[in-house]
């Protein structure tokens, strides 16, 4: 184990309460058990945790994200790591050569709160910065099998607003439409709820358009006039 691999479970243990643990675990309906480390407490412990034990190079600190999410005994511990993947000192190692540890991470999250973060932070950061390869990856994953990598394919562009690419979105909703997962049917209303803050009118007649299922379709309008 490494110093900062200590370290972080040091610190989370330092603020974590015991008492809450099995609230948290039953509400994330988690089989990994909690600590009890709350997020604030948490990220402010993490983040002077990795300020004290920078990492130089790009292929350590994902060997480090890797061995936190591997190796981790309680949820926060993978909270860490994701925490540590947006760590302000390795916004420089966002490239390509994170995706095989992103997609390690969504596969074997696999549930919304490990994903839900990957997928519109991390993996829509590469979208953004690489479109041309990123683009047919999401569409591959879109297409794919594993329900959490279409559900990050789904909800990549969550914060892209005007700069969303509409016919993406679009072709990574199509292959979940007949899913009825409700974290399938979910991501799709989400993400159509975020697009809808930029283009309401677009929104509604493609919901209109596809007659989308109840849950995804209340999710989609839900902040807008009823029609």
């Amino acid at each position: 184990m490494t110093p900062l691999h200590k370290a972080v479970r040091l610190a989370l243990a330092e603020v974590a309460d015991p008492a809450k643990a099995p609230a948290m675990q039953a509400y994330m309906k988690s089989a990994m058990p909690f600590l009890g480390a709350q997020a604030t407490p948490r990220r402010a412990a993490l983040r002077r945790v990795f300020a004290e034990h920078r990492l130089e190079t790009a292929p350590e600190w994902r060997r480090a994200v890797l061995a936190l999410w591997r190796d981790a005994e309680y949820r926060e511990e993978r909270y860490a790591a994701i925490e540590l993947c947006a760590f302000r000192y390795y916004k420089g190692f966002q490239t390509l050569y994170t995706v095989p540890m992103y997609e390690e991470m969504i596969v074997t999250g696999a549930w919304w709160d490990y994903v839900d973060d990957l997928a519109t932070h991390r993996v829509g950061g590469l979208l953004r910065a690489y479109p041309d390869t990123m683009r047919p990856l999401m569409l591959e994953w879109a297409a794919g099998a594993d329900l959490w990598k279409r559900r990050t394919a789904i909800l990549c562009q969550n914060s892209f607003k005007e700069r969303t690419d509409l016919g993406l979105l679009y072709a990574c909703i199509e292959p979940s439409l007949s899913d009825t997962d409700f974290f399938a049917r979910k991501a799709i209303g989400w993400a159509l709820r975020e697009y809808a803050k930029t283009d309401p009118r677009e929104v509604v007649r493609y919901v209109e358009h596809k007659g989308l299922n109840g849950l995804s379709r209340r999710e989609a309008l839900k902040n807008l006039p009823a029609t």
